[in-house]
């Protein structure tokens, strides 16, 4: 085992050329960086607590959630019973339900069947995801179980963290951490974003965008008292419609069809949105201006008109375009709200602190001085201990430490102040393999075998403790970083990394060199015996 294979020199030799390598872009200048390649110049990224960033604590608003299925779970109950000739009165949402009274007693069993047949959804274990009852005084009562309203939630938070990482990523802010804490909360962490109050404006708005089709049928003024119910009045952002603008409640084109969102000028000049929805969106889009030439159709974002043009003639091809009063900025921030994707429901902020550039530097100076202590102290105390076998020890740690930069390096990984302290400590984890070699072979010597007998058959038994070892602390970091957030996360990052780099450099690393002071020395002892 101790012998000096060509196979064991070479891959040694390319684990230092790849640590020094990738290594080497964090202490350059960002002028020379610049002009490397693309691969060869990756940086490490450092975690809030080093650079310095914003924090955001959000929470997912389930309860509005909750409201506005609700709300559309009534509409479709509408438009159901209506398509299906059943009069009905008295529709509305009480409490967590939905209740509708019928006008004829004996269309209760219909009405049921019929809303049964065309709302509800059984999953794949044949569990329904909406009750239809009937209820007393000839009424239907709907209701979502308990396993539906949870899954609704888990599934809004889910989507809330994909649609939030999609605006932070276009903003530029490179590797934010975004996780979910707890049931309905988002913690968010952008390394280098000094503004906290930029991401909130981008997070916080929902972008939920719709098509709808102006009642044209009923003045406003008349509808000041009393709102058809098929219809709702919604805020205008236009100067001449300080009223609102009573629009259908029915959506023609939603934003879930909306295929890209692009920054663009209207016939005046002035900045616009151009839009391109999908086929589906596309034909929908296409049949209402076919159907309703002449006749104003209303763009929604968050719940307010943001014009609500005339339709002079059919727009095929599934193009459009929103004009008013933007600004380019204020387009451009419309388009990436929409590419991103509507959050599914709002978000509360609930904390938010800001790191100061200062205040990180401060830290990555600290974790530098923590780290260069720490691996002087464990220099100090393997040559004390073990001589020259301790400088051989030595050098696979300054490789062990190029390793773990390199390979953090070329995948990006975020290095935080507790990765700092997980680098220490595999540190000393890959210390404590080479003590478990450096022991066996003392013992070995002193059973009366060979130095090269008692070298070999210190590595031989010591492998497997070493690796039993290791693949404990592996566990550990990986179960810390399944389940833990933020500064764990980055702890248990490094100490796996290091853990892997650890095994090969004391064990592989050590045992050439110390193969090779046996091919030169030809010793009859160990420096160690």
């Amino acid at each position: 085992m101790i012998q000096l294979r060509t196979w064991k020199v070479v891959l040694v030799l390319l684990a230092a050329v790849f640590g020094l390598v990738f290594t080497l872009p964090n202490a350059l200048p960002t002028s020379v960086t610049d002009h490397m390649p693309a691969l060869l110049s990756k940086r490490l990224n450092l975690g809030l607590d080093l650079q310095g960033g914003s924090y955001l604590l959000l929470e997912v608003d389930t309860d509005s959630l909750h409201k506005e299925q609700l709300t559309n779970l009534t509409e479709d109950v509408r438009r159901t019973l209506t398509d299906g000739s059943i009069g009905f009165t008295g529709l509305g949402v009480a409490g967590d339900t939905v209740r509708v009274r019928l006008n004829n007693q004996g269309q209760v069993g219909a009405a049921t069947s019929l809303l049964r047949s065309k709302l509800v959804q059984a999953s794949a274990q044949g569990v329904r995801d909406l009750n239809v009852d009937a209820g007393p005084d000839q009424s239907v009562v709907l209701s979502y179980p308990a396993a539906t309203w949870r899954e609704l939630s888990a599934s809004a938070v889910q989507q809330s963290i994909e649609v939030v990482r999609r605006r932070i990523d276009s903003l530029g802010t490179r590797e934010p951490t975004i996780i979910r804490q707890g049931l309905n909360r988002i913690q968010i962490e952008a390394p280098g974003e000094s503004d906290p109050e930029k991401l909130k404006a981008i997070i916080g708005q929902t972008a939920k965008l719709t098509f709808h089709m102006l009642d044209q049928d009923t003045p406003l003024d008349q509808a000041a008292g009393h709102i058809p119910p098929e219809d709702e009045l919604l805020p205008s952002e236009t100067p001449s419609e300080p009223q609102g603008v009573l629009v259908r409640r029915r959506v023609i084109v939603s934003g879930a069809d909306l295929v890209d969102a692009r920054v663009a000028f209207d016939q005046q000049g002035q900045p616009a949105v151009s839009l391109r929805f999908n086929g589906h969106g596309g034909d929908l889009f296409g049949q209402m201006t076919a159907q309703n030439v002449g006749r104003r159709f209303a763009i929604v974002l968050d719940g307010k008109v943001i014009t609500d043009p005339n339709i002079l003639g059919a727009i095929p091809g599934g193009t459009g375009q929103i004009s008013g009063s933007f600004t380019e900025e204020t387009a451009s921030n419309l388009a990436l709200l929409l590419r991103s994707g509507a959050l599914p429901a709002k978000l509360n902020f609930i904390e938010q602190r800001t790191v100061g550039a200062e205040l990180g530097a401060d830290a990555v100076r600290a974790g530098a001085i923590s780290l260069g202590i720490g691996a002087v102290a464990i220099f100090v105390f393997i040559i004390c201990a073990y001589g020259l076998f301790g400088v051989f020890a030595a050098i696979a740690l300054l490789v062990n430490v190029l390793m773990i930069f390199g390979a953090m390096s070329i995948t990006q990984a975020t290095l935080t102040f507790p990765g700092i302290a997980g680098l220490i400590l595999t540190l000393a984890v890959a210390v404590d393999a080479n003590v478990l070699i450096y022991e066996r072979m003392r013992d070995e010597a002193h059973a009366g075998r060979t130095p090269i007998m008692a070298a070999d058959q210190g590595f031989r038994r010591a492998l497997v403790s070493i690796i039993d070892a290791n693949v404990t602390t592996m566990i550990s970091a990986l179960i810390m970083f399944q389940f833990g957030s933020g500064a764990v996360r980055g702890f248990a990052w490094t100490l796996f990394v290091g853990v892997l780099t650890s095994v090969f450099t004391a064990v592989l690393i050590t045992q050439v060199l110390i193969g090779w002071w046996f091919r030169v020395a030809k010793p009859k002892a160990l420096p160690i015996a």
